[in-house]
């Protein structure tokens, strides 16, 4: 298929994408209003691993890891790769050598929507990665894609330069434009979230803090004691 690699996209600012690091996947997709997750399918290669980094995108055909190839020169310092295919693919497109030289290059990982292998040699040489399959089914170098266009995993669409934020619960995208915005709502998600843990603490119930009493009303669900229920004693 023909395919283009475009060159220097708009990227996130450094510093927009440094203060998304310090939240998690799920603050991140909450206070963007329940926004930018690419699916339970893509689960981490490590554990308690967090990343946050700006997306190179990379589209290829099924079982041809050409354009990651082509991506790799497109990489740099605290970027993350991102990689899909035209058609579902399983094989195992990316593995150590490629994390090598993208290591070198400052990236900070891979997500992708195919598979990877040499997983214990990923961990070992701490390049993260995260996928929807791990093989050791090889693949060719033999058809044409594109490098730094808008791609779509799950429900989402990735564009050059966006925010990718993984960790062990997944990944989200942060749109380029809205990164500064959505750290500031990652903020105070954070600091409501440690006022109701100071509250649940102490002994607070989520039924009163949240006001849910009056919503189970409203659903019309009562409370009956256990005779009440089971007509036990009657």
């Amino acid at each position: 298929m023909p395919g283009v690699i475009v060159t220097n996209p708009p990227r996130a600012e450094a510093k927009d994408v440094e203060a998304l690091a310090g939240y998690g996947v799920a603050t991140v997709h909450e206070a963007m209003g329940r926004t930018g997750l690419l699916g339970h399918h893509l689960r981490p290669n490590q554990q308690d691993t967090r990343i946050a980094g700006t997306a190179v995108t990379v589209l290829s055909w099924p079982g041809d890891n050409l354009m990651i190839h082509a991506a790799v020169e497109q990489c740099g310092e605290g970027d993350i790769l991102v990689v899909t295919t035209t058609s579902p693919s399983t094989d195992g497109m990316f593995g150590e050598l490629f994390a090598t030289a993208l290591q070198k290059r400052g990236v900070r990982g891979i997500v992708t929507n195919a598979g990877i292998r040499d997983t214990s040699e990923l961990r070992d040489m701490g390049f993260h990665a995260w996928s929807a399959a791990v093989s050791a089914q090889g693949t060719v170098k033999a058809t044409g894609g594109s490098v730094n266009v808008p791609v779509v995993i799950g429900s989402e669409t990735i564009r050059p330069g966006d925010v990718i934020v993984a960790d062990d619960d997944g990944v989200v995208v942060v749109p380029r434009e809205l990164a500064r915005e959505a750290a500031g709502k990652s903020q105070a998600r954070e600091e409501k979230e440690a006022a109701t843990r100071a509250a649940f603490l102490e002994g607070q119930l989520g039924l009163d803090r949240y006001g849910l009493r009056d919503t189970l009303k409203r659903l019309g669900v009562e409370y009956r004691t256990y005779e009440e229920h089971t007509g036990a004693g009657s």
